[in-house]
Parts: C-alpha cells; structure tokens; sequence
C-alpha cells in the first residue's frame, strides 16, 4: 500500500483482531500508530507494549491533529454515533474502512486466502505456517493469535501474502486473490444478509474474483460458470473430493495421523498438531492450497506435524488425567457442532461440561433453535446471559430463548459474574468455554482453578 502522504495511522477499534494486525503492519513499515478501543484486553496491552499507544475513552483529541499526514482506519463493528467517528468525517481526515486497506496491502502480491462461515482462522494460520516452516515465506494477516508466533501478523520480505477472508460486512469482497479456499457457507450475520440465499450471493461473487485456483469444501454450492477460476473440491473424507484424508488413527492424546490423497498422488503419515478431526479436515484443506501454489510434500508433511494451532481454537490449557480444560472460539451452532463432535472423538465415554456465552442478539434470535440442537450433544451445558458487542438488546431476545429446548441431561442458567462460585463446586471431567465475547477473560481464573486441584 504506497501513500508518500502517510506518516501516522489511527485505528478506531484498534483491538480487534484484523484491526490490530494492520496496526502491527504499519508499525512495522516504520509509521506512528496509535488508536482507540473501548475496554482494555490482552490483545491491547499486547500492542501497547510494542509501542502503540492505545486509548480507551472516546476522545476527538487523541487523534493525530496533521490532517494530511494522518491515515484513519475504522472497523465496521465501530457505532456511527462514536465522537471519534463524527469528528475525523467532520475534519476530512482521509478515511478507510479496514477491509479496504487489506485489500490495497494485497494488490500487489500473490496472495492466498481463506473465506468461511467457521474454520478460515485456523486454515489460513496453518497455510502461513506451512510457508514459513517451509522455508517460502510469506506476510499474514490472520483472524487468531497464532500458538507457533504468538501474533496475528507474519512479515516477511516473500512476494505472497495469507489473509483471512472475512464475510462480515461483505468485507472479503476487497480481496481478489490469486488461491483461496472456502471452507463453509453457512447463514451467519444475517443482521446484514438478511437470508441464507444472500450469505451464498456473497460468496459466489468473491469466488468470482479469484485469478487462478479455487479449493471449495466439497458439496458447496459454487459452481464451475460461477467462476473464472479452476476449481477443486476437499473434504474431511469424501472419496469424491479431488483432497481428502484417509487411513485415519486416533493417538491417545488426541492427536490423528492420516493420509491425504490429491490429484498428484498419496502423502502418506501426516500427524496433526492440532487436536480433534476437525483440524484433520483444516489440514486438508490448507495442503490444497499450499500444494496448488507449489509447495514441496515433503516440507508440507513436516509443517502440519509442527502446528500447534491458533489460541481459542481448540486450545488446551489442561490436559492431566481424568482433569481437562479446553477453550473454544465457536459462537455459530455449526461451529458448536463440529467442535463438540471433535470433543467426543477426542475423549470417547468421558463427560463433557460446556460453557457457553451467547454472541450477539441478533445472532441468537436467528439460530436459537440450532444452538440449542448443539448444545444437546454435551453431558452438562452451563449457559450465560448474552455478550451484545456492538448491539443493543432486542426485546425478549435472552439466552432463555436457547436454554429452554437444550435437552442435555443436565443444565443450568447463570449469570456470567455466577460463573466462577459455579464452577468452584462443579465436578469436572472434561470442561470447555465456548464463545466469541468475553468468556476468553475466564480462561485464566479456571486454569488456575484447576490446577489447584
């Protein structure tokens, strides 16, 4: 992204995933950064201690008075009403949504992404990874905290960037990548697609703006006149995808070796690094892209093997025998699902407790049914009220609406500061939080918790 003008960024949101990762991105390119978010998180703190200040009050004077040297990036989940917000439209400060400067950044590379409803954040971590540890190279802008680099941002001096290709606010329709894989194309954000028919809409217009190969999960309904590209299909194990895994063996911690058959042949005793089928399928479908942009087998074999996966994303953080805390990022019941199916396939014949934080109101209205189905398959769901993030409530829209047809055989409804007094008598197996708001600032308290135990 060249712009001789820029001499300072400002990021309105600047905690978020995407948003901090541009952030580190500009820092790096030698700018002043700086910006706003509205609560202090780790990921905040994070880059405050790289040397971006950040501020959490909604303060017009914070923001960097040069005018013309100052380059504002907001995030779409930011509300229009925000003082900041009017006041650098006021001013005519030059303004970008963060989509848009993503898609400026990758131009002018070879560039890989990965778009889904669920499994885009650890497919394009893994993609990054296998180029890395392979010896490629390449810059990232991921949707997680990578468990290998600790960060959501790879640099690198490679002409090929990873990105994660978000759907929210039709945002992955700024990309226009050379490979991209997608992975699921389920109904989410209906708060702006309003159907499932649109959701579909959407993803067939970005598949339309791929230059060379397009790795679709097989049975997606993308088809060949859709796309200018060619097409491939994968799949956890469906013969009939040109990328699928077989002769599948569960080690006893949780961890699968496989064999991936491709149009080129087999790969043969590919162990995952990261836990439950799920990730098996991730593999597969990140060695469909790595193998269409040219990687070696052999290289790819050995990275997977070292992937120790994206933080919140099936992610251990007690493992000892009869005593396991797991912590999960899924927050759409398709995501819920396959996470709890992984679970049991993990741990056969033990008793999963879940925690669940709802996420969004809107979100719950549209699917209270499904999480509820989800929900089903654990042995205890403990349920907490709803995180709004960037909503306001929606009359009789609770997480009551969900609660009252889970028929787990055991569950109960809390308050999410009741959380820790529960957990302190709960009888735990296998525990796991589930949800993309604030349940991550419990990760801690529980580890902690159980360890003493």
């Amino acid at each position: 992204m060249k712009d001789d003008r820029t001499k300072q960024v400002y990021l309105i949101g600047i905690g978020g995933i995407g948003m901090s990762a541009l952030a580190r991105w500009f820092k790096f390119r030698g700018l002043s950064v700086s910006g706003y978010d509205r609560t202090p998180s780790e990921l905040t703190q994070k880059l405050e201690s790289e040397g971006i200040p950040v501020h959490y009050e909604d303060t017009p004077g914070a923001i960097p008075a040069d005018i013309e040297s100052t380059l504002v990036i907001y995030t779409p989940a930011v509300p229009e009403d925000l003082h900041e917000m009017q006041y650098v439209r006021e001013h005519g400060y030059r303004l970008l949504k963060r989509s848009r400067v993503l898609g400026e950044i990758a131009r002018d590379q070879i560039c890989l992404a990965v778009a889904g409803t669920h499994g885009k954040t650890t497919t394009s971590t893994l993609i990054a990874h296998i180029l890395t540890e392979g010896g490629y190279g390449c810059s990232a802008f991921l949707g997680g905290i990578s468990k290998n680099y600790g960060t959501n941002l790879l640099m690198s001096q490679a002409n090929t960037i990873v990105a994660e290709a978000d759907e929210f606010d039709r945002s992955f329709l700024q990309l226009h990548p050379d490979i991209a894989a997608i992975t699921a194309m389920d109904a989410d954000h209906l708060d702006i697609y309003g159907d499932l028919a649109h959701v579909q809409k959407a993803f067939r217009e970005f598949a339309s703006q791929v230059h060379e190969t397009i790795i679709l999960k097989y049975g997606l309904p993308i088809k060949p006149s859709d796309v200018s590209a060619r097409i491939f299909t994968y799949h956890f194990n469906d013969t009939r995808a040109d990328f699928y895994s077989t002769n599948l063996r569960l080690a006893p911690d949780g961890h699968y070796t496989f064999d991936l058959v491709y149009p080129g042949g087999t790969l043969r005793d590919i162990r995952t690094g990261a836990l439950g089928w799920v990730n098996v399928e991730n593999a597969v479908a990140a060695a469909a892209v790595c193998l269409c942009h040219g990687t070696d087998g052999q290289k790819l074999r050995q990275a997977i093997s070292s992937f120790q996966g994206v933080q919140r994303r099936l992610d251990e953080h007690v493992n000892k025998p009869g005593l396991t805390y797991i912590d999960d990022y899924a927050h759409h019941p398709a995501e819920l699902a396959s996470a709890i199916s992984s679970l049991r396939g993990i741990f056969p014949g033990r008793r999963i407790t879940g925690i669940f934080q709802p996420h969004l109101y809107t979100r719950t209205r549209d699917f209270a049914p499904e999480f509820a189905a989800a929900l089903s398959k654990l042995d205890k769901l403990i349920l907490l009220d709803i995180y709004p993030a960037r909503e306001e409530p929606i009359p009789g829209v609770t997480s009551e609406l969900i609660y009252k047809d889970v028929t787990a055989a055991e569950k109960m409804l809390i308050k999410r500061d009741e959380l820790m007094d529960v957990l302190k008598n709960e009888p735990v197996d296998v525990l796991v939080t589930f949800g993309a708001g604030n349940i991550d600032r419990f990760i801690r308290p529980i580890t902690q918790m159980l360890n003493e135990r």
